[in-house]
């Protein structure tokens, strides 16, 4: 597996729970348009094309990754804690910046990554780590009919939604009580997503499902695209897993499921996009640190 093809942009060994991690939506974390406007205009005709093609394709939000901070009081993991910055952004907009042929163009030169990508949709996606009773781990064989590699190995996962919570504008203040209860919503989100995710995907009940713990972010050298990435226990053996999946609510999305061990999972991981590459070193970042407990 080359490095080369992610970036890890936040590691937590540990795995953070959900009060371990707090998210600031804001617009000042949205996307800042480009100022060539010919290369702005290329957004609306790469969605176009790709509509004209693809007539099922849905313009949904998404949360757009805009970084992090850190905070670590006494020096005790416990008290890690990772606080997520979240804009506003759409699919259109990622198909037409970060899949862009010319996705390039859209970057800043800068050392400073949230530079680097202002011009980008970077919507954050998601990813589970899912370990069997059995101790394998589910990967999912992408099926051809998908956006975003058709076809290549990864572990189950999408996004988090924005309409889940009501967050479909920066207008979501107006209805609510507050930014911080809105924030509160957004974090949760980002727990109950991956869940969903895995429980639509895979066709497992959310009753065999450990509460998830986040790992960290990696992103994709190519497209900068960022995904969370998260380590759920199921309590359920492979076999059992394999026969569910085929009653799975999503499974139009993957064509294969496979309950791998690690060793076979290290063979896999040339396959997989970068930023799943990247998950699976989250994965074995968090095998390590458990190995020092």
């Amino acid at each position: 597996m080359e490095e080369t093809n992610f970036e890890l942009v936040l590691s937590c060994p540990t795995g953070l729970s959900p009060s371990q991690v707090s998210v600031v939506f804001d617009p000042s974390y949205d996307r800042i348009v480009h100022p060539d406007i010919e290369l702005e205009n290329s957004i609306s005709e790469i969605w176009d094309q790709r509509v004209q093609k693809n007539a099922s394709m849905f313009n949904g939000k998404k949360f757009r990754y805009g970084g992090h901070t850190l905070c670590k009081r006494d020096g005790s993991q416990q008290d890690f804690h990772v606080c997520l910055h979240l804009g506003l952004t759409d699919y259109r907009t990622f198909v037409g910046t970060n899949l862009n042929p010319l996705w390039e163009k859209f970057l800043v030169p800068s050392e400073d990554d949230l530079i680097q990508c202002q011009h980008t949709s970077c919507p954050l996606g998601n990813g589970a780590i899912l370990e069997t009773s059995d101790k394998k781990i589910v990967v999912l064989q992408r099926s051809y009919n998908v956006g975003e590699f058709p076809g290549h190995v990864v572990f189950p996962g999408g996004h988090p939604e924005p309409e889940e919570v009501g967050a479909a504008s920066h207008q979501m203040g107006e209805r609510l009580t507050n930014s911080e209860h809105n924030n509160s919503k957004v974090s949760q989100e980002m727990f109950d997503s991956i869940i969903r995710e895995v429980v639509e995907e895979i066709g497992v009940p959310v009753t065999s499902l450990s509460n998830p713990l986040f790992i960290g972010i990696s992103r994709r050298v190519f497209n900068v695209r960022p995904a969370a990435f998260f380590f759920i226990k199921c309590n359920i053996e492979s076999k059992e897993i394999q026969r569910l999946y085929a009653g799975a609510k999503d499974g139009y999305e993957s064509t294969q499921l496979y309950t791998v061990s690690l060793i076979e999972l290290e063979n896999m991981a040339s396959k997989m996009p970068g930023c799943h590459q990247g998950g699976f070193a989250l994965y074995k970042l968090m095998l390590e640190a458990m190995k020092n407990i």
